[in-house]
């Protein structure tokens, strides 16, 4: 029997049960060895829910570096801390999942595949739309080409009133490094990248709006991922984001929000060509429009959307077992993140920006 995987989980807030989930769903190959947050009860929490008996809780993931027998570690951490903590797991000769987006910013994530590269060691990042059956799909149809050219794309990741931990690290530039582009938006413009495969990026022109909640107390909200808010925070990032990108292949159009003053939820991704278009629902399923034998057709596929992360997770573990890059890997995020640098740029300038 081969031996099991030792995996270390850096991070125990939300987003880390779905990491730990999918360890528990591999138990046969991947034990989950440490549980490491600041806050000792919420490793606890993590290990009582995934860990087993021999699972170890620490609040400083230094102790867990010197670790030879760990292999495989996924950092859930806030956005700030993403590029030093992977850094380290990666110079200890560990194999890294970071959870998006890679870094606060371009030359943060390039430093993270510079460390990864000169270790040897796989780093992937929780690009996890990459595993997603409904993504997998749209690829496979506009790569087998019933779409035609792809000429236009234009994607929505909207909501009413949800802006996520008022005050906290989320809402804060210098912990976060954006807001609703950098938190939702990578999703997007990361699948996006993967159906088409990623064409060069030409030049960006960009609007952010910090409307709603400048005066913290006297915004009211429906929905607050990791609430409560914490009025005595920072609230200085965007909760609405706007562009255009032109690239060597289609053109991208997106409308981004944390938060509006419309009360529908618009989480959709539109790619359309000359011979056909898709509209994907996020994280769901997908609706063909193409044209057979002079009649129209409106195709409504039905399939099984086993857990993205869960999928992820296995890859991961398979991958790093392996010493194989796959599609998650920093090499294919690091024009998300130059992207996302650009739309940035352009709405701090006001105008449009160029990309070399």
């Amino acid at each position: 029997m081969a031996k099991k995987l030792k995996a270390a989980l850096i991070g125990c807030g939300s987003i880390s049960s779905a990491h730990a989930g999918g360890y528990q769903a591999i138990a046969d190959k991947v034990e989950l060895a440490y549980c490491i947050d600041l806050i000792r009860e919420r490793a606890e929490n993590r290990k009582a829910e995934y860990g087993t008996e021999s699972t170890v809780c620490l609040t400083d993931y230094k102790e867990m570096l010197a670790d030879e027998s760990v292999d495989i570690v996924s950092v859930c951490l806030p956005n700030h801390l993403h590029a030093q903590v992977s850094i380290d797991c990666l110079n200890a000769g560990k194999h890294v999942l970071c959870e998006k987006p890679a870094a606060m910013n371009y030359a943060e994530a390039l430093a993270m595949k510079e460390a990864a590269d000169q270790n040897g060691k796989i780093l992937n990042i929780g690009v996890v739309n990459r595993f997603n059956r409904g993504v997998e799909r749209v690829r496979e149809a506009i790569q087998n080409g019933e779409l035609g050219e792809v000429y236009q794309i234009y994607c929505s990741f909207r909501a009413f009133r949800s802006i996520p931990a008022l005050g906290k690290w989320f809402t804060t530039k210098a912990l976060a490094g954006g807001g609703a582009l950098i938190d939702w938006g990578v999703h997007f413009l990361d699948l996006i990248n993967y159906c088409v495969d990623a064409p060069k990026i030409k030049t960006v022109s960009a609007v952010c709006h910090s409307k709603l909640a400048t005066d913290m107390r006297d915004y009211k909200y429906r929905a607050m991922h990791a609430g409560p808010p914490d009025y005595d925070g920072t609230y200085d990032v965007e909760e609405f984001v706007t562009g255009l990108v032109r690239t060597e292949g289609p053109t991208l159009t997106f409308n981004g929000a944390w938060a509006q003053n419309i009360d529908e939820e618009a989480m959709f991704v539109e790619f359309i060509g000359t011979k056909g278009g898709i509209k994907l629902q996020y994280g769901q399923h997908y609706t063909l429009y193409t044209e057979r034998d002079g009649e129209f057709v409106t195709e409504k596929p039905d399939f099984e959307i086993p857990s993205q992360f869960h999928c992820e997770i296995a890859a991961f573990a398979d991958c790093a077992e392996k010493g194989e890059k796959i599609r998650s890997n920093i090499d294919e995020v690091l024009i998300t993140a130059k992207l996302m640098d650009a739309i940035y740029k352009s709405a701090a300038l006001g105008r449009e920006v160029t990309v070399d």
